[in-house]
């Protein structure tokens, strides 16, 4: 738990010593390589907020409550098992801040990827143009971090697909002239005759938008693919040699089912680990802490490494 005190403090340092982010940025100790000992990646995604995605279930303000997502997320670095987290500039500055108020140090020796591209708004009627507006590769190079995630979600009947695709493949290329790891999000969406946006989940379209992800940039060397668990894993993680990351996705009613979708999905030997947000910050049940451990026992079988 943050303590009022500690809560005040944070408070207190964002409106008067806003320079202690920079300062607490280059005192995190950055972890060697990006793989656990067991050759698996487990991080904790908190880069919901700065896309206008708050809501879980049927509340649609729970992420909006800031000390509580913060909390919940210190439980979920808590478990020795979570490599780290991903999030958009805010999220991780107050965490590194509370690191120096609390002395728990969360983010020492923990994967730490920026969250890049949260323009495109939930919802929004343009949100398929999905602008960089948190960090940059520069930034992340210059924030002491390991990595950069870009969401890339794919609608063929909709042209601002096409500066979404060019605006990733110029990011790939950018993290990996600094070597650091370029996690794509491709996800292939249709537009219905409402208009609304529906998430293709057939093997089909997955591979499609994982094959034009793996050819983003002018070297693959550093790219990972972060996808959602499919019915044929094989189809999907088969259409590249990448390694990915299984994606949460929107919680469902019942944690059980999401973790069954996991088992299933990090069975295939391209698959390195998990990248779960809202499903193991907001489980159904509420317990933080056992979503997240019974998560990490589904990593618990050593992935080769390569």
């Amino acid at each position: 738990m943050i303590t009022r005190e500690q809560w005040a403090e944070l408070l207190r340092i964002r409106a008067a010593e806003p320079q202690l982010v920079t300062a607490a940025y280059q005192r995190r100790r950055r972890r060697p390589r990006l793989l656990s000992e067991r050759g698996t990646l487990f991080l904790v995604a908190a880069d919901h907020p700065a896309r206008g995605d708050i809501g879980i279930r049927s509340d649609p303000l729970a992420m909006a409550d800031r000390r509580s997502l913060l909390e919940r997320l210190l439980v979920a670095l808590a478990n020795p098992a979570v490599d780290g987290v991903l999030g958009t500039p805010d999220v991780i500055e107050e965490l590194l801040l509370l690191d120096e108020i609390t002395g728990f140090r969360a983010l020492d020796d923990r994967v730490v990827i920026g969250s890049m591209n949260r323009g495109g708004l939930a919802d929004a009627e343009w949100g398929i143009d999905d602008r960089f507006t948190a960090y940059s590769a520069q930034s992340i190079v210059d924030c002491n971090l390991d990595g950069g995630k870009m969401l890339l979600r794919l609608v063929d009947t909709d042209a601002a697909t096409a500066p979404t695709i060019e605006s990733c493949a110029r990011a790939v290329t950018e993290l990996a002239t600094a070597r650091r790891m370029a996690m794509v999000e491709p996800l292939p969406y249709e537009r219905g005759e409402d208009g609304a946006l529906r998430l293709m989940r057939e093997a089909g379209p997955l591979a499609r938008a994982a094959s034009i992800a793996a050819g983003l940039g002018h070297t693959s060397a550093y790219t990972w693919l972060k996808l959602p668990a499919p019915a044929e894993p094989e189809v999907v993680f088969g259409s590249s040699s990448l390694p990915v990351l299984v994606l949460g996705g929107v919680p469902v009613r019942d944690t059980a089912t999401d973790l069954a979708a996991w088992q299933a999905a990090v069975a295939h030997p391209a698959v390195r680990g998990l990248v779960v947000g809202r499903a193991l910050l907001y489980p159904s049940d509420g317990d933080v802490a056992a979503a997240v451990a019974a998560a990490a026992s589904l990593l618990a079988q050593p992935a080769p490494v390569g």
